[in-house]
């Protein structure tokens, strides 16, 4: 079964490339993904990008390194082809920023400082400069004395998962776990719904924003899962199996993670896959009710990729994932509306399916998919 899911995340790789990634302004040694397609002059010319959207790009294509190394395949720039291409999407990360690696959204910065660690990890991709100077935004944006948290962004009083979640993940793999340990317990204080044991999006002014995101369920399962590993603190285990238990009641429909969306919508899914497989392959076991976790997690996993795959289109025989893993995908075409930024954050097109963010959300679920099939139940 691994070789499956290793075949199709090979064909979602392959599906993204050949459709998305583009050099940047014709710059030798370059990569960044088109953020549409069909796509229009304005996204061929990377007029749109989309910051955090290409951090995940990024973190998937550490995946397919990591899942097919290929060190014996002959030296070019920058390494072996994974390794090579994870080197060209960083540094045309940087130069479409202009301004350096930051921007003025923390959990933008937190998305690029997972994928850019991850690099250096698995890759010996050097980014500790990089990687250090994300770590430092995130850390001195802890502000307990306005109610957080950190925020969203610079100068916002709302404080929310989404920037919190992935934070906490970066800093405990920084070594920085008092900080990050302090930001999960002010998420599970402050944003866990008791009613439905989900985590809810943020809190402004002290009132809470109620709305429930799949990936704000994924943020929190993959830093307590990483404060497990770390810490001999049961609470953290304890919080991942109340989690996953309310996902797997709340968010999904025969194991079927439900919804989905385009725009910055079109990667919620796929980040709650991520984490889901963290959770079934790293999650320490103590007792029964850490391998009931760990396979709750595999099962939603396996499920979701099985129905995205079976509802996807197959276009020139690569797949075109579905807004919604549920439902049949549907072709987009050169009419309608294109994913616009408005009031910081993406919304999606009138087909979503044309947007980057979906297609990098079906990739990484079959990446989740081949991670969990690939471990021991």
């Amino acid at each position: 079964m691994p070789e499956l899911w290793s075949d199709r995340a090979d064909a979602a790789e392959a599906a993204v490339t050949s459709r998305h990634v583009r050099r940047l302004w014709g710059l030798p040694g370059t990569a960044l993904g088109v953020v549409g397609w069909p796509a229009t002059r304005r996204e061929r010319a990377f007029g749109s990008w989309h910051y955090w959207w290409q951090a995940h790009l990024i973190d998937l294509a550490v995946d397919a390194a990591v899942r097919v190394p290929d060190a014996d395949l002959p030296e070019g720039d920058g390494g072996p082809r994974g390794r090579r291409r994870v080197v060209r999407l960083t540094r045309s990360h940087r130069i479409r920023n202009l301004t350096g690696w930051t921007n003025n959204y923390f959990d933008d910065m937190a998305w690029l400082g997972l994928a850019l660690e991850r690099a250096q990890r698995h890759l010996y991709v050097d980014h500790r400069g990089a990687v250090t100077t994300l770590v430092d935004e995130l850390f001195d944006a802890w502000q307990p004395e306005r109610g957080g948290g950190i925020p969203w962004r610079r100068g916002d009083d709302f404080f929310n998962t989404p920037a919190n979640g992935p934070a906490a993940l970066l800093l405990a793999r920084a070594g920085r776990l008092w900080r990050a340990q302090e930001m999960a317990d002010w998420i599970h204080e402050m944003l866990l719904d008791p009613g439905t044991g989900l985590i809810l999006d943020g809190i402004r002014d002290g009132r809470l924003d109620r709305a429930v995101y799949s990936y704000c369920q994924g943020v929190v399962l993959g830093v307590e899962t990483e404060l497990a590993v770390q810490l001999d603190d049961p609470r953290h285990r304890l919080r991942v199996h109340a989690l996953v238990d309310a996902v797997d009641s709340e968010l999904t429909d025969r194991s079927v993670v439900v919804g989905g969306g385009g725009g910055d919508g079109g990667l919620f899914n796929g980040i709650l896959a991520r984490y889901l497989a963290m959770v079934a392959t790293t999650l320490p076991v103590h007792d029964s009710d850490d391998v009931r976790a760990r396979a709750s997690a595999r099962r939603i996993v396996l499920a979701s990729a099985d129905a995205a795959w079976e509802n996807r289109l197959q276009i020139e025989g690569l797949p075109l994932f579905g807004r919604d893993w549920s439902l049949p995908a549907k072709l987009p075409g050169s009419s309608g509306t294109v994913a616009q930024f408005t009031a910081g954050s993406v919304r999606p097109s009138s087909i979503a399916e044309r947007d980057l963010s979906v297609q990098l959300g079906g990739w990484m679920l079959m990446e989740a998919a081949h991670a969990v099939a690939s471990a021991a139940p």
